[in-house]
């Protein structure tokens, strides 16, 4: 019997992993806690932790992990740029993600911020509530025809182009491996500047890494048209918070969606609205009417739930039985 202990569990987390666990095999026991150096007692007699985006693995957290005897850590995500992967190895301790669960689940929501920025459904919906049946200020405009960037062609952003072509967008992706694929089927591929010059739309896939930090900036913006709409469903970093405040504020920036924000462990899963939120760039990006924020729930669908958690009971799984781990990242 293997015990995991689950970090940052949330009432669907705990649901989806009950329903699937083989509960023979796999002990889960469940943390609201994120996991962090200050929490990491909490795997005391635990071989297996499982934790999600917002856990910090850093080194004094693997340090405290490893004389605690954990020896795996499963990501119930893709991303693993919350782990120290130097100090999980020097420890010894193994790291298994998601690679991949539903990319049409966070395409399909990539799409939903830019329809709503742009023919404020959102607004319109508060106003009939209201009785307010007026168009004033509601204007939008065709996506037919326009020219959307993509910045990332794995696989959500694949899927993300594919999508937008079906829209009739002209679609011009930037990846430092261009898809053969995605060429055959008409997305055309240029530089991370003709994707800045010439894009009406600009949709972040990219994971997150010293290269691709606060690659949307002062100087990238710089080069984007007017009013350009930036959308975010990929990891908060990759935007340099205040800079984009500039850009809203000068309105280089006509339209801001954003699932992910940099500080948003802080804050995203988690019910705050009876407390007074001390962060101010958020409050500031709030502010704008045209800023459409999300809670990191691109994610969040049935099919993908499903897929995480398969996953990710099959990683621990894999390691239970001295298995090649399909999913290793170290």
């Amino acid at each position: 019997m293997i015990k995991v202990a689950v970090f940052s569990t949330k009432p669907y987390d705990q649901e989806y992993f009950d329903r699937f666990a083989d509960k023979g095999q796999l002990q889960f026991t469940y943390f609201d806690s994120p996991l962090n150096k200050d929490t990491a007692n909490l795997a005391t007699g635990f071989e297996v932790i499982c934790v999600f985006v917002n856990d910090k693995v850093d080194r004094e957290t693997v340090s405290q992990l490893a004389e605690l005897g954990v020896r795996l850590i499963a990501l119930r995500c893709a991303g693993y740029n919350n782990v120290d992967l130097d100090a999980a190895k020097e420890k010894g301790i193994r790291l298994v993600r998601v690679p991949a669960y539903s990319p049409e689940a966070v395409a399909e929501h990539a799409l939903a911020l830019i329809l709503t920025l742009n023919r404020k459904t959102h607004k319109a919906y508060n106003r009939v509530r209201e009785g307010n049946f007026s168009l004033n200020k509601l204007m939008g405009f065709n996506l037919h025809r326009k020219t959307v960037g993509v910045i990332g062609t794995g696989k959500i952003g694949a899927t993300f182009c594919r999508i937008m072509k079906g829209m009739g967008c002209k679609v011009l992706a930037f990846d430092l491996y261009p898809s053969q694929k995605l060429i055959e089927e008409g997305i055309q591929f240029g530089s991370i500047d003709e994707v800045f010059q010439q894009a009406d739309i600009i949709s972040l896939h990219c994971p997150l890494n010293p290269d691709t930090k606060h690659m949307i900036n002062r100087e990238s913006l710089s080069k984007m048209k007017q009013g350009i709409m930036i959308i975010n469903t990929s990891r908060g970093a990759l935007i340099n918070t205040p800079d984009i405040l500039e850009g809203l504020a000068s309105k280089k920036v006509g339209f801001l969606g954003i699932d992910v924000y940099e500080q948003e462990e802080n804050l995203f899963f988690k019910d705050l609205s009876e407390m007074i939120i001390e962060d101010d760039l958020i409050l500031r990006l709030i502010s704008y009417p045209n800023v459409l924020i999300t809670s990191h729930q691109a994610y969040f669908t049935r099919e993908a739930m499903e897929e995480i958690t398969h996953t990710t009971i099959d990683n621990i799984r894999e390691y239970a039985d001295g298995e090649k781990l399909t999913n290793e990242v170290i």
